[in-house]
């Protein structure tokens, strides 16, 4: 019912300009990360923009300048399934960088064959989620100092078809690409509000959304009937324009600023899954999250 509500909503806008604010958005050379870029770097943002292909990346930056007409734009190289490359970028961000007013965890991959990142994590989880909490983890101090600030994390409505298994949350025993997907995107949503909680009072707050359908290159690991639904599904998706709109709703949207740990759709809080509301499974991934990352985030 809220997403047919929302199609006779108005569409949302928003005049809002981040002169003198820097925005960071991970895999942002492409999809609604690159269309999240452009808008933002219109705003009048320093747009920083944290990419694995820096080949790719740099073509983007150069898009990025022409389309918004703001030079303030640069690349990073980062990768989220190397934890050396998360720490050797957050280290860079956090000596060259005075403050983040933004940070947008906007990088993903879905559904694709098993494989494990540089620390031994299931691909999907250990990028869409392990990676990103280590980063927001090692910036978080430069975040805080920027307050108030924003931190957005994209996530999916996959999440609603997702549980976390604390007991083999890397799908050792058993692989099901879908499900491990589900699993990440959900982890998305439960850190989160894990993360809102712990943020409580330092004028930070964090957001979980669910973009859309969106025609990106997310869904190249399709195949079979997976392939021939979504070829059928495609004219009702979104381009990656329409699809960046709920992110750049959470990181600019001025009657936000006191909503902290939710979930929105189509520029507009949304209902997220029962099991994205248990938040004694978002503390145990939280737990569970630190200690594989062999960190301490109280």
């Amino acid at each position: 019912m809220q997403a047919i509500r929302n199609l006779f909503r108005a569409p949302w806008s928003s005049a809002t300009r981040l002169d003198d604010k820097t925005v960071l958005i991970t895999g942002a050379n492409t999809g609604i990360g690159k269309e999240t870029a452009i808008d933002l770097a219109k705003r009048g943002a320093k747009v920083i923009m944290a990419c694995r292909d820096m080949e790719k990346a740099q073509a983007a930056v150069k898009e990025v300048i022409e389309s918004s007409g703001n030079e303030n734009v640069l690349c990073m190289k980062l990768d989220l399934a190397d934890g050396k490359s998360i720490r050797e970028f957050a280290e860079a961000i956090n000596k060259g960088e005075p403050k983040l007013d933004i940070l947008i965890n906007n990088a993903g991959v879905m559904v694709c064959p098993y494989g494990k990142t540089a620390d031994g994590f299931e691909l999907q989880i250990g990028v869409n989620h392990m990676g990103h909490f280590l980063l927001t983890y090692l910036l978080i101090d430069l975040i805080k100092k920027s307050a108030p600030a924003r931190i957005i994390n994209v996530s999916s409505m996959a999440h609603s078809f997702g549980s976390i298994n604390l007991e083999d949350i890397n799908s050792e025993k058993s692989y099901d690409k879908s499900k491990a997907y589900s699993q990440s995107k959900l982890a998305n949503v439960l850190f989160t509000r894990s993360l809102a909680k712990k943020l409580e009072g330092t004028g930070v707050t964090t957001y979980s959304l669910h973009p859309g359908v969106v025609q990106t290159d997310l869904w190249r690991h399709l195949n079979g009937p997976q392939q021939f639904l979504w070829k059928l599904a495609t004219p009702f998706t979104k381009n990656s324009a329409q699809g960046a709109k709920t992110t750049i709703y959470c990181a600019v949207e001025p009657s936000l600023e006191n909503e902290s740990g939710g979930y929105y759709s189509d520029c507009a809080p949304a209902n997220c899954s029962a099991a994205a509301k248990d938040d004694d499974v978002a503390q145990k991934l939280w737990e569970l999250s630190c200690r594989m990352l062999s960190i301490t985030w109280d």
